[in-house]
């Protein structure tokens, strides 16, 4: 179920029914020269709507937001300042409690986010709120094997054979593989000097063209099984936390306890 698509009353229901809405993040940002600005946001959120579908929950609209400093360097990026970043998505957490879900879970589709969700996650200990956040987790080691098997090249991280791919099953009218590079994009190792160094501009280090991976192999017909294996991921995830009644147990308990430190 899609949150802007329920009437008011449709959506009343759903929130009772399930209790359980999605929040996908992505962003806007250049993918190689084939894939349009929205790939990650596109994707993430086709993924959760199917999801959603077998296991029923609500997905929140299109979430273009996120980490994407790495790439304001390229026409059509949109950005916005860290403070006010964190508290964007406070209040879209807030709201989305507001309208009576308990549960929310965040579901990532762009790698620069990797460190801004699992901190957002941890924020919601600094004020007890009506909802839980859950942080949907990786393939199953069985699935990455999958993935692994699907594949035909090794290295992989943006418009690559996976994304590509995915993006062929997904919106295929979108994707221009006639524009493909010719050559595959490796890092390039421009801080290698400093092992195990995380710096802001790390990622553009290795890939200033914004392109990592080999997308000349990909198919739609690869992107619908990788598209399966996050699919049927995510649902085993969804029904997971419908179930769970011990994380908002433990923040009952964790905030009476602030409370009592403070008389």
């Amino acid at each position: 179920m899609q949150w802007e698509q329920l009437t008011w009353a449709d959506f009343r229901d759903a929130v009772a029914e399930t209790e359980t809405c999605i929040l996908t993040m992505g962003v806007i940002e250049k993918h190689s020269d084939h894939l349009p600005l929205g790939t990650d946001t596109l994707n993430v959120h086709k993924i959760a709507c199917m999801a959603a579908e077998q296991e029923p929950a609500v997905v929140f609209p299109p979430f273009y937001f996120g980490q994407i400093y790495e790439a304001r360097c390229f026409p059509g990026t949109i950005t916005i300042e860290p403070k006010l970043m964190l508290a964007l998505l406070e209040g879209v957490l807030d709201e989305i409690g507001r309208n009576g879900f308990r549960k929310i879970i965040i579901v990532n589709g762009h790698g620069g986010n990797r460190h801004l969700i699992p901190f957002l996650a941890e924020t919601t200990l600094w004020e007890q709120k009506s909802y839980s956040v859950y942080v949907a987790g990786r393939l199953t080691p069985e699935r990455e094997e999958a993935w692994a098997a699907i594949t035909d090249t090794d290295y992989h991280g943006h418009a690559c054979e996976c994304e590509t791919s995915v993006s062929l099953a997904n919106h295929p009218e979108l994707v221009h593989m006639e524009r493909v590079p010719d050559e595959p994009a490796l890092p390039l190792g421009r801080l290698s000097h400093l092992p195990g160094n995380m710096s802001g501009a790390g990622w553009y280090a290795n890939h200033p063209e914004h392109y990592a991976g080999d997308a000349r192999t990909a198919t739609a017909e690869k992107g619908q099984q990788l598209r399966e294996l996050l699919v049927d991921t995510l649902v085993e995830f969804i029904a997971a936390v419908k179930a769970d009644e011990t994380l908002a147990s433990l923040e009952e308990e964790f905030f009476e306890r602030e409370d009592g430190l403070a008389r």
